[in-house]
């Protein structure tokens, strides 16, 4: 058995539903269910005894405590975080308890746990830390891309939290010997991603008629990674990484967002006409740049290709069809998340 927090947020529920199809090994689901993990992304898995879901806040020790001597998980996965640069530039306080406290708090609980462990269990217990590649800062357009051994350079209080829990990771492996795994990545899309990021917001402002808000001028450069494509990364470095190693993961997809909301605009035009005849992208309006916006991010993923054999399977163009088609599949699913507080949410911020 594994345990995985954040699993019902956007990766992490991800990956429990690829988990559970392909390798089939019990997972116990740890998530508080704040507004962004969705208990009904997990539906599938209603009735399965393979999944255990605990609604457990990661700052509550205790509880964690009593989930390891319970559950007995020969891993750890750690995708739970606050993850959003916007809402961390209005509310960092919160990102600072999840992302640090909650992590440190986990590093805490698995070492206890660990040593308790008999030899071969304790051998082959991991510790796999999801993290970001926005804690190595920004790229200018003709820099290297980010490898394993750029200098961190955090500019939001987002990637600031994360290269913290980033450095707490490490130090538990040097300090305490814990076997401990961290991987890097880039720009994620694809289903069951909360509206507030680009690409599902996009989507879903393109078919209400709303305006589709781009900061700056919309030349800032992400690399972007489809979902299940990261899943399948980080089970390889689960299954073959070296402990005490960082694992870049990307897509070796560098987009301009405004190229990327182009693309989303055609995807739409063709498969969703709009009912007035006009082209999506009319309704494209460039805003007002959000504060210390990195201008571009990419990912040099030959490490994770040369030492352990993964590669992504999905070019940006496959992987965004995939998306949009997604979207247009399940409206139901987008109604449960888009609450009326969400929506207030984004009137305020993009107003």
């Amino acid at each position: 058995m594994i345990l995985v927090t954040g699993g019902a947020g956007f990766i992490g529920a991800n990956f429990v539903l690829d988990w559970l199809r392909d390798a089939g090994e019990p997972v116990v689901n740890v998530d508080k269910l704040t507004y962004a993990g969705n208990a009904a992304t997990l539906a599938p898995l209603d009735g399965d005894a393979r999944h255990v879901f605990a609604r457990v806040d990661i700052c509550d020790r205790a509880a964690i405590d009593a989930l390891l001597a319970a559950h007995r998980p020969r891993a750890i996965v750690h995708f739970a975080a606050e993850s959003h640069v916007d809402r961390s530039i209005h509310g960092p306080g919160d990102f600072l308890q999840t992302n640090v406290v909650g992590t440190f708090t986990l590093l805490d609980a698995a070492t206890a746990y660990w040593r308790t462990l008999p030899g071969e269990e304790r051998d082959a217990f991991r510790f796999l830390h999801v993290s970001t590649d926005e804690v190595f800062g920004s790229l200018g357009a003709t820099d290297a891309a980010f490898d394993e051994r750029t200098p961190y350079a955090p500019n939001s209080p987002y990637s600031a939290s994360k290269a913290a829990s980033d450095h707490f990771v490490r130090a538990w492996h040097h300090t305490y010997g814990l076997p401990t795994l961290t991987t890097n990545c880039s720009n994620n899309y694809g289903p069951y991603q909360f509206p507030e990021k680009l690409i599902p917001l996009m989507i879903l402002n393109a078919l209400a008629g709303k305006r589709l808000p781009v900061y700056g001028d919309g030349r800032n450069v992400r690399d972007w990674l489809y979902v299940s494509d990261h899943c399948a990364a980080i089970r390889a470095v689960l299954e073959r990484g070296t402990p005490g190693a960082t694992y870049n993961i990307g897509g070796w997809n560098e987009q301009a967002n405004i190229d990327v909301v182009r693309a989303i605009c055609a995807l739409l035009d063709a498969q969703r006409p709009n009912p007035s005849g006009a082209s999506y992208a009319e309704q494209i309006e460039f805003v007002k740049d959000r504060p210390g916006h990195d201008r571009r991010y990419a990912i040099d993923a030959t490490l994770i290709e040369r030492e352990l054999g993964w590669r992504p399977a999905e070019t940006f163009d496959t992987g965004l069809a995939k998306t949009v088609r997604w979207y247009l599949d399940n409206a139901k699913w987008i109604e449960g998340v888009t609450s009326g507080s969400y929506r207030q949410w984004i009137d305020r911020h993009y107003a």
